[in-house]
């Protein structure tokens, strides 16, 4: 599993021009699943995303102490997770991405919602794009400040 992090200001997701999720202050997070992930993959990357110290702590007196020093669930910022095939794709060779290392459809959305329950349980929420759906995407970059996380499944 591949996941691209953006710590944003705001996002939300579109299909057909009807927003379906909207996040404030958190991260946005696209997810790949690729061949051979599995719950444990999803476990690896929800205990990463939830420990991942990439927001700003403050002091008593407010000032900022340090730019990434509290995690998502530390300053209780909201997630939205947004499924995207195209970050396992391969790419090295030649001018046309491939999809052989793409997880079937059905295992990639039950590892999707599995990933997205993972969070929700930390969490108490998580917002969603809709699997396999044309979405927009809309976000305000905070920093900007993104991140790839790759599961320990996925060769660098």
């Amino acid at each position: 599993m591949r996941a691209l992090l953006q710590r944003v200001l705001s996002a939300c997701v579109e299909v057909d021009g009807v927003r379906v999720s909207r996040i404030d202050q958190g991260i946005l997070v696209f997810l790949g699943v690729a061949r051979g992930d599995d719950a444990a993959c999803a476990d690896w990357l929800v205990d990463k995303l939830c420990g991942l110290r990439i927001f700003p702590g403050t002091g008593v007196d407010g000032n900022v102490l340090k730019p990434m020093n509290e995690s998502v669930v530390a300053v209780q910022a909201e997630v939205l997770v947004v499924s995207q095939f195209t970050l396992v794709a391969e790419v090295n060779k030649g001018r046309r991405p491939g999809f052989s290392s793409v997880a079937d459809p059905v295992l990639a959305k039950s590892l999707y919602e599995y990933f997205c329950k993972g969070i929700e349980q930390r969490l108490g929420k998580v917002a969603r794009g809709e699997f396999g759906a044309d979405m927009q995407v809309q976000l305000v970059n905070d920093g900007p400040v993104t991140f790839v996380l790759d599961s320990p499944a996925i060769p660098s």
